[in-house]
């Protein structure tokens, strides 16, 4: 059985554009997360899935340089991205890892695999009901749903986002979330807008170890919380364009 994290990674966004390739210190974006999740344990593979356009050119030269693989797909259909990716790879259970979160914690996505394999079910994850901040998201499936969402699942919610025809209770997949001992999810590190950016690079500051752990940044916010300020203010509301497009969708469907 093939284990393997596929990183979602593209320059365009909308509210940061090219942060895949931002750099936080000598290092990249991208660079962070690909460390960070070399030193998982229990994955076997990982290929950053990108897309087709020209703007993610960059994105594959810098993988090519550090002798890393890669794949390129739809640019809005991530689903169908996932779906050929693991497809080409022949990954049995797939990891979802994105690329704006780069101080996944490699601990973290050890637990969610180790209990995807201990139980019988379709999907993992730590994100249905949200105990661990934002910044360390882990989604584990299995091919077989990954593959029945890719031949059924019609709204732009699901084909955006990979995950929401699975975790849909009305789909009949087995699902099971992880939750941590403290509610954590106040805390936000991943990397959307440019105060989140800032962040980032003043946690790889005060933290010198690598990997950067979840206890690591919860211990630095307990010592200088100061530091977590700067994106105080920034709300999560990447999956809102989506529904908006959902409803379009549905009026559409009703002509």
């Amino acid at each position: 059985m093939m284990i393997g994290c596929i990183i979602q990674a593209r320059m365009g966004s909308s509210r940061l554009p090219g942060k895949t390739m931002k750099k936080i210190d000598d290092h990249y974006v991208i660079d962070y997360v690909i460390e960070q999740l070399k030193l998982a344990k229990k994955s076997d593979t990982m290929i950053v899935a990108t897309t087709n356009l020209v703007e993610d050119d960059i994105i594959c030269d810098h993988l090519s340089l550090k002798r890393l693989k890669y794949f390129r797909g739809s640019s809005h259909d991530v689903l169908d991205r996932y779906y050929r990716c693991a497809k080409e790879f022949s990954i049995d259970v797939i990891v979802r890892i994105t690329a704006d979160n780069p101080l996944i914690d490699p601990q973290i996505v050890d637990l969610v695999i180790n209990e995807y394999n201990i139980h019988t079910c379709d999907l993992v994850t730590n994100t249905i009901h949200r105990t661990f901040p934002y910044g360390t998201e882990v989604e584990v499936f299995s091919f077989k749903a990954l593959e029945k969402a890719w031949k059924f699942a019609k709204k732009p919610s699901e084909r955006e986002h990979v995950t929401p025809f699975i975790r849909d209770p009305e789909n009949g997949f087995g699902l099971i979330n992880i939750e941590n001992d403290n509610d954590l999810s106040f805390l936000r590190y991943t990397v959307d807008r440019h105060e989140d950016l800032e962040l980032v690079k003043e946690i790889t500051k005060n933290i010198s170890k690598r990997p950067i752990l979840m206890q690591d940044i919860v211990d630095l916010y307990k010592n200088k919380p100061i530091i977590f300020d700067v994106n105080k203010n920034v709300t999560h509301d990447s999956f809102l364009s989506s529904l908006k497009k959902d409803q379009q969708y549905f009026k559409s469907q009703k002509k």
